[in-house]
């Protein structure tokens, strides 16, 4: 029997990249997923096709984590597809780099509001279902080990994200219900290539800096995920997990 049968789970921002490598890992470990997208509605239910035609069972769902009726839709429609919640995976996530310098109102509040708010806001709605034996992953960022320069908003972010984990840990722990963090370094997705980062000086840097000398692959990390939502991971909450290759 497959590690998670019999779990369901919600993945944010599961249309591509590392988000996409997590729902497919958790479907072909058992859970049946939520596959939650803001915008790519193919990309999502490209994900979707491929888990059911290994066997596994998907929904794609729609939804802007940010605003509190839809972040309470995705968690809905987990529990109308499925019936029940077991397993959170808070993915969702926008970034945007520059000096000090460039950063405006809105570049900071569209960061927050999808990092740090849309988590809290996804927790809230899926806090009614989840019960005990239950795994809360929140994604977050190897950035907060090496504070880049021109990351500064970004960074505060996943910093908070970091933190966000700690309190609510404590929260939930008298219920049971785990919360971890996965903090990926620099991992080759489509968002890395658009941003101009892979083949670049900064990619090589990162390399340079890395004892297991590359860059991270969105299945490196899924396989992180899949085992902090499993119960071989039952006595680890409040954590933060790198999933870096050494880098720190």
């Amino acid at each position: 029997m497959s590690k998670l049968t019999g779990k369901v789970a919600v993945v944010t921002g599961a249309s591509k990249g590392i988000g996409a490598a997590i729902a497919k890992t958790l479907a072909a470990n058992g859970a049946a997923v939520v596959v939650n997208y803001a915008s790519s509605k193919a990309g999502a239910d490209q994900v979707v096709e491929a888990i059911t035609s290994a066997g596994g069972k998907a929904v794609a769902v729609q939804g802007d984590v940010s605003k509190s009726a839809e972040a309470k839709g995705i968690v809905d429609a987990a529990i109308a597809a499925y019936g029940r919640l077991d397993i959170l995976v808070n993915n969702s996530g926008v970034y945007e780099f520059g000096p000090v310098e460039t950063i405006t109102e809105g570049q900071f509040h569209k960061m927050f509001d999808v990092n740090v708010l849309g988590l809290l806001l996804v927790t809230q709605a899926a806090t009614a279902h989840l019960g005990e034996g239950g795994s809360i992953i929140n994604i977050g960022s190897g950035v907060t080990a090496i504070t880049p320069p021109q990351t500064a908003v970004y960074t505060a972010t996943k910093g908070a994200v970091d933190t966000i984990t700690g309190v609510l840990a404590k929260e939930f722990g008298p219920r049971k219900i785990r919360v971890n963090t996965v903090s990926p370094s620099l991992t080759e997705t489509e968002g890395t290539h658009s941003a101009g980062m892979i083949a670049s000086e900064f990619e090589a840097g990162i390399i340079a800096q890395t004892p297991l000398g590359r860059l991270g692959q969105p299945q490196d990390i899924a396989d992180v995920v899949a085992f902090m939502a499993s119960d071989d991971a039952r006595w680890l909450t409040g954590e933060r997990i790198l999933a870096g290759g050494g880098l720190r």
